[in-house]
Formats: structure tokens, C-alpha cells, sequence
């Protein structure tokens, strides 16, 4: 099979086709639209002497001029007296201390020096987290664990603050290690 050669063959002989014919502009339409301007504006020039003006305003002082605003009194405000005579009483419940402590496990580890990184973290955030290798089904692990504590709350005070730093797998359990 031969190759052609585009660019030698030259430039083909045929014409390029007529442009279309153009569209004859819409002289109709130019001149309704004129005719419609000029009504508008001659409408105008009509109704601009014949405003009138209310007859209330005429010949009265404006109300700024025969009435100016009264002056405002200085306000006393009597709920500071009236709230530092009040005292808000809230009752609170007493925890009853488990007989099982709260501990925190923020992570559990293959290796050693993971779970000391992540003490470390906690160690910034002034949290004293211990590491305890424990042997299960899979091997030995090592478990990052806050506490004892001995109100959850105190564990959940301190597990926001670990979510400041971005640790989020942080889990309390009722354990008795």
C-alpha cells in the first residue's frame, strides 16, 4: 500500500461556498420600537408641570422645625439589686464509688515502641499513662492505659482532653487489673 503525501498533493481546486445571504435588518420592528420611545418620552415631558403638591404640607413648618425629639433620661436598671439577693441552688447527686475502678485504654500494640510514642503524647497533654504487656490468642500486646479512676467522670475529663491532640480510640472499661 503507497503512502500518500498530504502535503505535496497541493490545494484542491474546488471554491469555497458562497457565504450566506445576509438578513435584511427588521426595519419594522427598529421603527415600532422608536415610535415607543418617543411616546414615552413626549408622556413625560407632558405630566411634568402638572405634579401637585399635598395640600397638608403647604405653607406648615416641617415637624423637625416645630417639634424637635425630647431629650431621653438616663435609665436605672435595678436587676443587678435584685439578683445579687438570689442564690441558685442545684442539687447533686453523690456518686457512689464503684467497687471496680475505672481504667482508660487509649491503644493496644504489636510493638513496644508504639505504645511508648503515645505515652509520650499523653505525657505532653500531663496525662501519666502505664503500659502493660498482656498475652493473648494473637501474642503479646502492649495496652496504653490511663488510671484507676475512681468516677467515670474523671475518666471522661480526661479523654476530651485526648481528643484535643487528636487521640480518638481512647475507650473506658470497669476493669480491675
Amino acid at each position: 500500500m503507497a503512502q500518500k503525501d498530504y502535503v505535496s498533493r497541493g490545494r484542491s481546486t474546488k471554491k469555497a461556498p458562497p457565504p450566506p445571504p445576509s438578513k435584511p435588518l427588521p426595519w419594522i420592528r427598529i421603527a415600532i420600537t422608536v415610535a415607543l420611545i418617543a411616546g414615552f418620552g413626549f408622556f413625560l415631558w407632558t405630566i411634568k408641570d402638572n405634579a401637585e403638591t399635598a395640600p397638608a404640607t403647604q405653607g406648615v413648618p416641617s415637624q423637625v422645625e416645630k417639634d424637635p425629639l425630647p431629650q431621653l433620661e438616663d435609665e436605672e436598671w435595678d436587676y443587678p439589686e435584685l439578683l445579687s439577693d438570689h442564690e441558685v441552688e442545684i442539687e447533686v447527686k453523690e456518686q457512689e464509688k464503684p467497687e471496680v475502678p475505672y481504667l482508660m485504654q487509649c491503644g493496644s500494640f504489636r510493638k513496644e515502641g508504639q505504645a511508648e510514642e503515645m505515652r509520650a503524647k499523653l505525657a505532653f497533654q500531663g496525662l501519666e499513662a502505664q503500659i502493660r504487656p498482656s498475652n493473648g490468642k494473637n501474642g503479646l500486646w502492649y495496652r496504653v492505659i490511663l488510671g484507676p479512676y475512681d468516677y467515670k467522670r474523671d475518666a471522661e475529663k480526661d479523654r476530651h482532653a485526648i481528643r484535643r491532640i487528636g487521640i480518638t480510640s481512647c475507650r473506658i472499661w470497669n476493669w480491675n487489673l
